[in-house]
């Protein structure tokens, strides 16, 4: 894989998984909007997912 794709990758890509999970973390936790509350696991697992694919491709630190 290019190294420009592994940047946008570990710059975006991840970060974005990773927010996926804090926040379908937080809609399980919050009873207020019922939308969020149902799809709460389904939100966790697609950032889980994701975060499991596209670590692999990130950038790996100290590699040049």
């Amino acid at each position: 894989m290019r190294d420009d794709h592994r940047q946008i990758i570990g710059k975006y890509v991840v970060p974005l998984a990773m927010l996926l999970m804090i926040v379908g973390f937080i809609s399980l936790c919050q009873p207020w909007i019922e939308f969020l509350h149902v799809y709460s696991v389904a939100i966790t697992i697609i950032g889980l997912i994701l975060f499991t694919i596209f670590a692999r491709f990130a950038p790996q630190p100290g590699k040049h």
